[in-house]
């Protein structure tokens, strides 16, 4: 039975086909992170921006 156990785990370790797309996620996500700090940060700066600027016209 560990026999066996150990094959498998030697066929997932050298299986690399999933490898590429789960480096995309992994990615993405980051640049969600970042998009998402970014609007956090800079949110209340660009709403008063546009307040200032449609209280001028």
């Amino acid at each position: 039975m560990m026999k066996g156990y150990k094959n498998f785990l030697r066929g997932m370790l050298k299986n690399k086909k999933g490898q590429g797309m789960v480096e995309y996620g992994l990615i993405i996500s980051l640049i969600a992170v970042a998009v998402i700090a970014a609007l956090v940060v800079l949110g209340p700066k660009i709403a008063t921006l546009f307040t200032n600027i449609s209280n001028n016209f």
